[in-house]
């Protein structure tokens, strides 16, 4: 099935991490958050994204042009008849077709999705997410509870992490634990890791002001068109340097939950 991924934002707020990329190109570890979505959705089968670029989306069209290059080892030949290369190593290069669709620099969610419509025509349903978001949400049975209710769209529910650290004290103020990394806060909140159905461009227009998760998804709530899947496990945005920082020390600490299936 095919997976729809918004590249498109600014990411203002993590700017001082960012400098000159666009946010799904800030790197985990070795490769680009987006590299990762990408990944995790490759192990369960779906190998062909669709990349909503906008802002500095040509850095997405050069990394994934160039990426052998980019993530291996390599010696390179010259001569007069032109240059070889030869790579070193496991290539990270699955069997992806990856289409890189340029949907507007100030364009928003809603008409980023409208404009890609052409790349999904055909598909009876097609997952799409955020280009900044990593989970561990188990992906065949958040598509079996979309099919299984039948909905325009279906969001997959988490509940944010907090952004601070936790601490507890007794009553006399003694602290007895101290926990820096973020704690889950209470209630739930959209996670990306949408299913939408063909049905969903019907909710859809072109404008570029067009916020997905405003206008359209208030309409399909009017219209019992939009289900919950709830997940109760890993799942982390981006937003911040912070979110930054964490997911790379997860990484670090080789604990990373997007790496594998659930």
């Amino acid at each position: 099935m095919k997976v729809v991924i918004l590249c498109g934002g600014q990411g203002t707020r993590i700017r001082e991490v960012s400098g000159e990329l666009p946010k799904p190109m800030i790197p985990v570890g070795r490769f680009p958050i987006v590299y990762h979505i990408m990944n995790y959705y490759s192990l369960y089968g779906h190998n062909e994204s669709i990349l909503c670029l906008g802002y500095l989306g040509h850095k997405l069209k050069e990394y994934f042009s160039n990426i052998r290059s980019f993530t291996q080892d390599l010696t390179l030949s010259l001569d007069e008849e032109g240059q070889k290369l030869e790579y070193h190593g496991e290539s990270p290069v699955h069997k992806w077709k990856v289409t890189l669709a340029e949907t507007g620099t100030h364009a928003m969610t809603g008409a980023r999705i409208k404009r890609i419509k052409d790349y999904v025509a055909g598909e009876e349903d097609f997952f799409l997410t955020y280009g900044d978001g990593l989970s561990d949400v188990d992906l065949d049975q958040l598509l079996a509870f979309h099919k299984a209710h039948g909905k325009a769209l279906t969001v997959t529910g988490v509940h944010p992490p907090a952004r601070f650290g936790e601490m507890e004290f007794d009553g006399q103020g003694k602290v007895t634990s101290f926990n820096e990394k973020p704690q889950v806060s209470a209630g739930w909140i959209s996670g990306g890791y949408f299913v939408a159905n063909a049905r969903i461009f019907d909710f859809l227009d072109d404008r570029e002001s067009l916020v997905f998760e405003k206008d359209p998804m208030e309409e399909l709530v009017r219209q019992g068109e939009l289900m919950v899947y709830t997940h109760e496990g890993f799942w982390q945005c981006m937003d911040t340097p912070r979110d930054h920082e964490l997911l790379n020390r997860m990484d670090q600490e080789n604990q990373c939950p997007w790496r594998h299936r659930s």
